[in-house]
């Protein structure tokens, strides 16, 4: 039985494929249409997916979209016409794309696939619960959906046993954390649905000046996590942009201009969000854990990716582990609909044998050697090629020597993360590292932290971590005897006078306040990447690397060896390694930028 699950006309659009309940491929349409967070339909995800399926839309059981766009209509109209006058410009600008689209998805479905196909319509947080949950190695578990919105839930919880999922509680629109935290994303001059990331990296420079006034003015919280926004402070509901002249009043002036400097403002800001943050998605995990009983928390939702409230989850002991969806976002939704498809409304049973069943969430694009090979030689590329057991020595050595390596190996990732892949590399060890990726190769703000790779089985010799992190989605310190203690001069330094300080032994991953977002790696899930980190450690002693993900500021994660030599030869990387193809910069011939490169790219 083939189900494909689609995510798609908000953001980040995804398609997934599983066959009798395993997963077998899934992807997001940015990596192979180039625009950041595509929200249009995955016509190439879905092409991808069903020719790593070997099938045809025929052999489908079922299409499933990730939630009700009928029930979204309706949430869009009922807000509308609740705020009467102030809504219209949003309203105009929304319905051409409602009337055009959205509210035609079985046919634009069959169009897309060519093919009569059965098309199915989960709730969206149905959706995020059922990618928390049945991938996951839980039998039973406790779940927390948290997000912008969805058709009217911003959040939900309840419980999975066996194939059901079961919501208990949701709290709705206009009342959302995570749009709380995008109001914050805007005000501080980042991008919403995409920058709210940086908002969380840029938390630890500041000072929670404002949490006060986020609780008295902007969120009322109950003592189980539920809680109420004043709509008298935001803008989204009927407006175009997050925030109005109440909450520019409250925070001392206009929100920030994109580009424009960083001041302490930002910082505080920032500081004072994610706090709250943390607040209100601790005290829903301790009334989850007290209302079901569960040991286990599955997390999925957009919010979910913020990895430090994750890490207190964790460290606050409040169940016994957490499983966070990797693909937490809308992307995971088209995971969510195909498995919701298979348990819920096709009655499949459930069976994970313990363990979790997301494959490294190395989902995506393949190419092989021979493929590589076929590419160099079209364009008459140097590259010489190693095997295994001299590459991993070699690429090895060159980290210690500081240079930085594009790492395209394997199966693209699914979600947001590079988990090694697609992955930019260097040695943390290094103190220039973290300056120099991010200025020369990343093209983005310097106070951006990078996140380590460490070896699962050494990870708690150099962080304050007992469990695995296959997905960089917790959180935790540098270690102790790991941490370069600071200087009386230092420790006066603050906001981002604080950068530069060598903090630990490996300072390129080790964030202003001694915190690291941790990607732990093992054998079974990239077993060539752990070999990598292997000999480097052998040579090193340092079981830790520096990964990011392979794209510089604005394009999306690299999909394919011609994206890969693009972002290689428009930075200031070193070497780039294509499976088992070594690539160095100097001796690449000129790069044409202005070429059509993809156009001229075609493999078999």
């Amino acid at each position: 039985m083939y189900i494909l699950g689609i995510s798609a006309y908000y953001h980040d659009s995804a398609a997934a494929l599983i066959k009798d309940g395993e997963i077998i491929a899934a992807a997001q349409e940015e990596r192979f249409t180039r625009i950041k967070h595509d929200h249009n339909f995955p016509s190439n995800a879905v092409k991808f997916c069903l020719k790593y399926g070997g099938i045809t839309a025929s052999d489908l059981e079922a299409v499933v979209f990730y939630d009700k766009p009928f029930l979204k209509f309706t949430r869009l109209l009922e807000t509308y016409l609740s705020f009467p006058g102030r809504g219209l410009s949003s309203f105009m600008k929304a319905m051409p794309l409602w009337l055009g689209q959205k509210l035609w998805i079985p046919d634009l479905i069959e169009k897309e696939l060519e093919a009569e196909v059965k098309v199915l319509f989960p709730e969206h947080h149905e959706s995020h619960a059922a990618s928390a949950f049945f991938p996951s190695p839980f039998e039973e578990a406790a779940f927390l959906t948290v997000d912008g919105v969805g058709e009217w839930a911003t959040t939900s919880w309840g419980t999975g046993k066996g194939n059901k999922i079961e919501i208990m509680g949701e709290i709705k629109f206009p009342h959302s954390l995570g749009l709380l935290y995008s109001a914050f994303t805007y005000f501080t001059g980042f991008k919403v649905n995409s920058g709210e990331y940086k908002v969380m990296g840029l938390a630890p420079y500041g000072t929670p000046k404002y949490t006060k006034l986020i609780y008295d003015h902007l969120i009322d919280v109950r003592e189980d996590g539920s809680f109420a926004l004043n709509m008298e402070y935001f803008d989204y509901a009927t407006g175009l942009r997050m925030t109005g002249k109440k909450f520019e009043e409250l925070f001392d002036g206009p929100a920030r201009k994109p580009e424009s400097d960083l001041t302490q403002r930002e910082m505080d800001l920032a500081r004072s969000v994610q706090e709250v943050t943390e607040d209100v998605m601790l005290k829903m995990a301790r009334h989850i854990r007290k209302e079901t009983g569960m040991k286990n928390l599955c997390l999925a939702g957009g919010v979910a990716l913020n990895c430090v409230a994750n890490g207190k989850i964790l460290r606050e002991n409040i169940f016994d582990d957490l499983w966070i969806q990797p693909a937490a976002g809308d992307a995971g939704g088209a995971l969510g609909a195909a498995l919701i498809a298979h348990y819920h409304y096709f009655g499949n049973s459930r069976d994970n044998k313990g363990k979790n069943t997301q494959k490294g969430s190395h989902l995506g694009t393949f190419y092989s050697n021979e493929d590589i090979k076929k590419f160099t030689d079209k364009f008459g590329i140097p590259a010489e090629y190693h095997e295994d057991s001299e590459l991993y020595s070699l690429i090895a050595d060159e980290m210690t020597n500081e240079k930085v390596i594009g790492w395209f190996s394997g199966r693209m990732e699914f979600g947001p993360r590079a988990l090694g892949a697609r992955s930019i590399i260097g040695d943390a060890r290094s103190p220039e590292m973290q300056k120099k990726m991010n200025l020369k190769i990343k093209y983005r703000e310097s106070f951006r932290p990078f996140a380590p790779s460490v070896l699962a089985d050494r990870v708690s010799e150099w962080f304050e971590i007992d469990r695995e992190s296959s997905y960089m989605l917790l959180v935790a310190d540098v270690r102790k005897d790991k941490q370069r203690e600071m200087t009386e001069e230092e420790k006066k330094l603050w906001g981002i006078d604080m950068l530069n300080i060598v903090r630990s032994e490996v300072p390129a991953i080790t964030h202003v306040d001694y915190s690291a977002r941790l990607q732990t790696v093992n054998r079974e899930d990239n077993e060539r990447y752990y070999d990598l980190i292997s000999a480097f450690y052998q040579k090193t002693g340092c079981p830790v690397i520096i990964n990011t993900s392979f794209n510089v500021r604005g394009e999306p994660i690299v999909e394919s060896p011609l994206d890969a030599y693009k972002c290689f030869m428009r930075t200031e990387m070193d070497i780039l390694v294509l499976q088992n193809y070594v690539l160095y910069k100097e001796k690449q011939p000129e790069f044409h930028d202005e070429i059509d490169w993809r156009q001229k790219y075609e493999l078999d």
